[in-house]
C-alpha cells in the first residue's frame, strides 16, 4: 500500500494562533513536499480550489515548484475539476510537469465537490456530470494520440490536432476521484481507470457496495483486478499519543465542518459526533500511530483491498510545525506497518 499527503493548501477560518501571509505559507508548504519525500512518503497531492482561504487554484505550478525540490515522490492534484477545465491545457500542464518531475507526475480529475469554478469559468451546475463525462472523454483521447479528432458539446471540435508536449510517463497515469455516486464509480470501472475514494465522513465500509460496482464494471469491461486499484483519501492526524492527536484536531476540525456545514446544510460538528467519526469505524485517521495504522488495515479489508491511502490534514488548521511532526510520524512510523 502506498502512502501519501493530500493539501488544500488552505487556512480556512484565521483560527491558527499564528496568521501567517499567503507567501510564507506557500513556502511552508513546499517545505512539507519536500520533507514528505524525505520521510519516506509515496505520493503528495495538491487540491483544486478558487476560493478565499485556499491557495491551490493553479495546483501544477505547486507541483512543478515542488518537482524541482524532490527526486521520487509522486506528485499528483487531489482533484483536478475537470469539469470546468480544458481537457488540452490539463493535459498539457500535467505533460509538462511529468517532463519537468522525470515521469512522477499523476492526475486525479473529477467533478468537483467545491462549486466556485463553474460560474468563474462560465459554466451551468445544471451541466455537472455532462461536462465530465464529455471532458474526460476528450482527456482520454489526448492521453491515446498525438493528433486528436474530437467533437463535443461544450468545446470547439479538434480536427486531426497535436497536442504537445507529451509526457515522459506513457500513459500518464490518471485516476477518477469519486464521492458516492454509483455512476462515477461505474464509469471508472468501465473505463479501467483506477479509482480514488473520498471518504470524509460517516463509515468507510459503507463504500464497499459501491467499490464493488466499480470492481465489477471493470470486469465486464475486460480489465483485469490488478488494472482495477483503489484508492482512499481520509482526513487525519497522527500524534505520539491518542490524546494528543484528538486534542491537537479536534478544535480545528470542528470550526472548520461547522462553517462548511453552514454552507452545505450539515449540522454543526459536536464532540460526540466527532469522536464517532474517530472511533474504531468512523472515516477520521486521527490518533496514535498504531491505532490509524489497524484503522487503515480495517478499511482496506472493509474495501476488498486499498493500493494508496492518502492523508488530508488541512481540515483542522493545524501549523506547520504540527504538520512537519505528523509526516514524520506516518512515514518513518506509520508506513512501515500497512505498506
Amino acid at each position: 500500500m502506498e502512502i501519501g499527503v493530500d493539501s488544500f493548501a488552505a487556512m480556512f477560518s484565521g483560527n491558527s494562533s499564528k496568521v501567517i501571509d499567503d507567501s510564507d505559507a506557500m513556502a511552508q508548504l513546499l517545505d512539507r513536499i519536500e520533507f514528505a519525500e524525505k520521510a519516506g512518503l509515496d505520493s503528495f497531492g495538491i487540491g483544486e480550489h478558487h476560493r478565499k482561504g485556499f491557495l491551490d487554484s493553479a495546483p501544477t505550478l505547486i507541483l512543478a515548484a515542488a518537482a524541482a525540490r524532490t527526486k521520487h515522490i509522486r506528485l499528483t492534484s487531489a482533484v483536478t475539476v475537470l469539469s470546468a477545465a480544458d481537457p488540452v491545457r490539463v493535459f498539457q500542464n500535467f505533460a509538462t510537469l511529468d517532463l519537468i518531475s522525470h515521469g512522477r507526475a499523476e492526475m486525479i480529475v473529477g467533478r468537483g465537490s467545491s462549486i466556485e469554478a463553474f460560474p468563474l469559468f462560465g459554466y451551468s451546475l445544471k451541466d455537472y456530470d455532462e461536462l465530465f463525462a464529455e471532458k474526460l472523454d476528450l482527456l482520454l483521447k489526448i492521453r491515446a494520440n498525438e493528433f486528436v479528432t474530437w467533437s463535443g458539446k461544450y468545446r470547439p471540435a479538434l480536427k486531426n490536432l497535436p497536442v504537445y508536449p507529451r509526457p515522459l510517463q506513457d500513459p500518464l497515469p490518471i485516476w477518477i476521484g469519486v464521492g458516492g455516486t454509483p455512476e462515477s464509480f461505474i464509469r471508472a470501472g468501465t473505463l479501467g481507470l483506477p479509482l480514488m475514494v473520498a471518504v470524509i465522513g460517516g463509515e468507510t465500509q459503507q463504500f464497499r457496495p459501491l467499490v464493488d460496482l466499480y470492481r465489477e464494471a471493470g470486469r465486464r469491461a475486460g480489465f483485469k483486478a490488478e488494472q482495477l486499484k483503489v484508492g482512499l483519501h481520509s482526513l487525519g492526524h497522527i500524534a505520539k499519543t491518542s490524546q494528543e492527536a484528538i486534542d491537537n484536531f479536534y478544535p480545528g476540525y470542528a470550526a472548520t465542518m461547522t462553517k462548511i456545514g453552514k454552507e452545505r446544510g450539515w449540522p454543526p460538528m459536536t464532540r460526540a459526533r466527532f469522536e464517532a467519526q474517530a472511533g474504531p469505524k468512523g472515516a477520521l485517521l486521527v490518533g496514535s500511530v498504531e491505532e490509524v495504522a489497524e484503522k487503515i488495515l480495517r478499511h482496506s479489508v472493509a474495501l476488498g483491498g486499498i493500493s494508496r491511502l492518502t492523508f488530508q490534514m488541512d481540515s483542522a488548521e493545524l501549523p506547520h510545525e504540527k504538520l512537519m511532526e505528523t509526516i514524520e510520524l506516518i512515514g518513518t512510523r506509520l508506513k512501515p506497518l500497512v505498506s
